[in-house]
Formats: structure tokens, C-alpha cells, sequence
């Protein structure tokens, strides 16, 4: 521990970022002083945990406290926030792992691979809007960025080149492998490629990237959003996570999804059995999925057909997979799997948790995969769907939330104590949405009787 103070004293840093991920995805933490690095990442830093979301603890009692242990090996100075390192933190509570804490969940995820010496490496793209507030409405940052079809569009990309360059140097000095940033399919929409790692580190990168993009774009004046769908015509922002799994390290590793021929060379495409059953099972338990993959009310109006143009439908509606089809949930490219079910406001450590309890349950069951499709999913009719058996995602979050309590595998891997608070924050978010009058409602109803 000494050579890590060394290490960020000598950086300039006089502050530590104890953060720890709540259950609703979000970054939490307190600043806790340079001097008290041991303690950080031995006893960890004390929290109410009655004050923080989806933890179900008490406010008096030995379980009033949670505790916010940190791990020296993710300490990294903040480039945005002189004089500051992070310090990722995992949730404990009466001395033991808290249940609940979804970066443990994840923890408890990977072990079940590890114990086959197996570890899935992860490279997350998240889309993301920058937006501004004017007169109580929320607008695209940039007035110049109106294109009917505005994806790939290097007339606006330029334009928040200072912003992209800023966000791209301070990630790649906090040793994130930043592959590219586009222009998305929205307006002010954006998306970054994140170089693969392992589940874990790669959850842990995704939250230092909107801790980063959050600042960097307030002190622009614009405000970083992962809104699943902020505008209706608009496309959504998704959260493509390319999935690889890995059995060995370093030079002997090797790709268990990448198929071979019967002399051990690796073939050009498809999948291995094994990486056929792991997508199987992520397929079965779709519906489930979707509740931690969708977690908003706002989401569902992602994952939605009948866009005005092709960009607006690009989130899947169906359960299906195909080989570098786009408009399949999962999108299968040899060497890995897309699932392309999560949008931006979902927690990467609850996703990645629930996929590998289904690619686990696909493997264990050996379940086979359903023929694969090539077709435009988002161009057939409900009733071509269902001729092919292809099943719909679930439509609205109440629907997905009754999915995820009615699936045992998908359950048992989050816990309990999780999957009680989730349930109870995601029905009460449901119930209040339920009770809302939109615009939307008044403009079609108000005096149409």
C-alpha cells in the first residue's frame, strides 16, 4: 500500500473518489483524503446505507452500515478533477460481502466462470446524447445538428471535436483502450467503442466513463445524458456489449466461441457448441434480461418498431439471433456475441451478471440454438414474425419485471436481497409513470369528447 501512496503522491493526487455503483447504475462515493488510503482499502469508508438506493438496510442496527471497501488495483488519477484518484469500491455490510452490491453480484457471476477457468471479456459501446435545457425543454447541444439521417454526419462531429478529444485523452490516460467515437443516428447522439476486457474491469471502465463524460460535458455547458430514448422522434441511445469467452491468460488462452475444424483450425464464421449454447441461453432467458437490460419505463420506447426511418427502429424487438444482423438481439460475428438488448441507462454489472447466468444455464442444459436469421427483423409484420417463431421482447417494463420474478436462473444469480429491491423500485416507478398525464394525452383527448 505504501507504493501505491508513493505512487499517487508523487501524480499529485491529495484526494481519493471512494466510488462505489448503486442499483440503479449510478455512481456514488464520497472524497476521502490521501492519508487515509490504508483504511480505504482495508476497512473501506462507512455510508448509511439506508440513504442509498436499493439496498433495503436499516438505520439502526449492526446493518445500518454500509461499507465501501476500495481495490488498489483500479486506483487512477482523474484527469477532469486535478488532484484526484478514483478508487473502485465494492459494497460490504456487517464485515461480509454485501449481497446486494451490484459490483459483488458480478463478482459472484465471474467466480462461476472462473471455476471452469473460463473468463468472459466484455468490450462495451455505449450511445450517448449531449443535450442542453431551454425553457424547461430538453434540446440537442448543437443547433447545427439537424440532418434527416445525421449518422456518421462530419459536419456536426467536428463541431464537438473538443469535447470528444477531451473525453478520449482522459480516458486513454486512465488506461481505457478508446477504439472510436461516431456521430450516432440522432441528433447530438454520439457513441464510443471501448477496447475488450474482463467483466468486471470492463463494468468498472463504463462507470469511470460517465463519471468523466459527465464533467467534462458541464463544464461545456451541456449536460451528458444516457437517457434510453430522451426524444420521440429520435433514435435511442443503446449499450452494444460484444461478449468473448476466454479460457486460459496470456498466450495460451483460447477463444471458446470461435468454432474449429476437425484438424483444430479456427473456421472464418459461426459459433463453437459451446458459444451456441451460451447464446441459447441468453436467448431463453430474454424476457428476464430485459428487466435489467431495459430498467426504465422510458426504455421500452426503445425497443419499439415503426420508426420514421430505418435508424429510429435499430434496437431489437424480438428474440433471434443472426450472423452480423443488426436487427437481431443478439448479432453473432465468430469470435464474439453482440447482445444488443441493453440501453444506456442500464447497470453494466447487473447485465453482465444476468448473461452469464444464462450463457451458463444454456451451457449446463445444453440447450440448442434456434436457427439463425438473416432477414430484417424490423421491416417484417407481427404476423411473418410469428410464422417463423419468433418471440417479441417484452413491451413495456411491468412486463419484463414479471418476467425476471418468474425465472429462477436469472433470480438466484442476483439474490434476494437484490432482486427484492429491484423488484420494489422498478414496480414503484412502473405505478408512478402509470399515474401520469403526458402532453401527449392532452393534446389528443382534452377536448376531443
Amino acid at each position: 500500500m505504501k507504493d501505491l501512496h508513493d505512487r499517487l503522491a508523487a501524480a499529485q493526487v491529495h484526494t481519493l473518489l471512494a466510488q462505489f455503483t448503486d442499483l440503479h447504475g449510478v455512481a456514488k462515493g464520497k472524497f476521502v483524503p490521501l492519508a487515509h488510503l490504508d483504511a480505504l482499502l482495508t476497512d473501506g469508508v462507512a455510508f448509511s446505507g439506508a440513504s442509498i438506493a436499493g439496498t433495503g438496510l436499516p438505520r439502526t442496527g449492526p446493518r445500518a452500515e454500509y461499507w465501501a471497501r476500495g481495490y488498489a488495483s483500479t486506483a487512477t488519477p482523474m484527469p477532469w478533477l486535478p488532484g484526484h484518484a478514483r478508487i473502485v469500491c465494492d459494497g460490504w455490510v456487517a464485515d461480509q460481502p454485501f449481497e446486494a452490491c451490484p459490483r459483488q453480484v458480478l463478482r459472484r457471476a465471474t467466480a462461476r466462470l472462473a471455476e471452469q477457468g473460463w473468463q468472459l471479456r466484455v468490450a462495451i459501446s455505449p450511445e450517448f446524447f449531449l443535450l442542453r435545457r431551454e425553457d424547461e425543454r430538453w434540446l440537442p447541444a448543437d443547433d447545427g445538428d439537424r440532418l434527416p439521417q445525421p449518422s456518421y454526419d462530419l459536419k456536426s462531429l467536428p463541431r464537438q471535436a473538443g469535447f470528444l478529444q477531451a473525453l478520449q485523452q482522459a480516458l486513454q490516460q486512465c488506461r481505457l483502450d478508446v477504439l472510436q467515437f461516431d456521430h450516432q443516428h440522432g441528433h447530438s447522439q454520439f457513441q464510443l467503442d471501448i477496447g475488450a476486457d474482463e467483466a468486471l474491469a470492463a463494468a468498472d471502465h463504463l462507470m469511470l466513463f460517465k463519471l468523466a463524460a459527465q464533467a467534462l460535458a458541464e463544464a461545456r455547458g451541456m449536460v451528458f445524458s444516457m437517457m434510453a430514448k430522451p426524444f420521440v422522434q429520435q433514435p435511442g441511445s443503446g449499450m452494444p456489449m460484444q461478449l468473448m469467452l476466454w479460457k486460459g491468460h496470456g498466450d495460451n488462452a483460447t477463444r471458446l466461441f470461435v468454432p474449429h475444424a476437425p484438424d483444430g483450425s479456427a473456421l472464418a464464421s459461426g459459433l463453437s457448441p459451446l458459444g451456441q449454447q451460451f447464446a441459447a441461453g441468453v436467448l431463453a432467458h430474454a424476457p428476464a434480461l430485459c428487466a435489467l437490460a431495459a430498467p426504465t419505463v422510458n426504455s421500452y420506447k426503445r425497443l419499439q418498431a415503426g420508426g420514421s426511418t430505418p435508424a429510429e427502429s435499430a434496437a431489437p424487438t424480438h428474440v433471434a439471433h443472426g450472423s452480423h444482423n443488426r436487427s437481431a438481439m443478439l448479432r453473432t460475428l465468430g469470435a464474439s456475441i453482440e447482445c444488443r438488448l441493453a440501453d444506456a441507462s442500464c447497470n453494466p454489472y447487473l447485465v453482465l451478471a444476468g448473461l452469464i447466468a444464462a450463457g451458463l444455464d444454456g451451457i449446463e442444459r445444453r440447450l440448442p440454438l434456434p436457427p439463425g436469421t438473416d432477414e430484417d427483423l424490423l421491416t417484417l409484420a407481427p404476423a411473418a414474425l410469428r410464422e417463423r417463431g419468433i418471440a417479441p421482447l417484452p413491451r413495456q417494463l411491468d412486463d419484463a419485471l414479471a418476467a425476471l420474478a418468474a425465472d429462477a436462473v436469472i433470480s438466484h444469480a442476483l439474490g434476494p436481497v437484490l432482486i427484492e429491491q429491484f423488484q420494489r423500485l422498478k414496480q414503484a416507478e412502473w405505478a408512478d409513470y402509470q399515474r401520469q398525464v403526458s402532453q401527449w394525452e392532452l393534446q389528443r383527448y382534452a377536448a376531443a369528447f
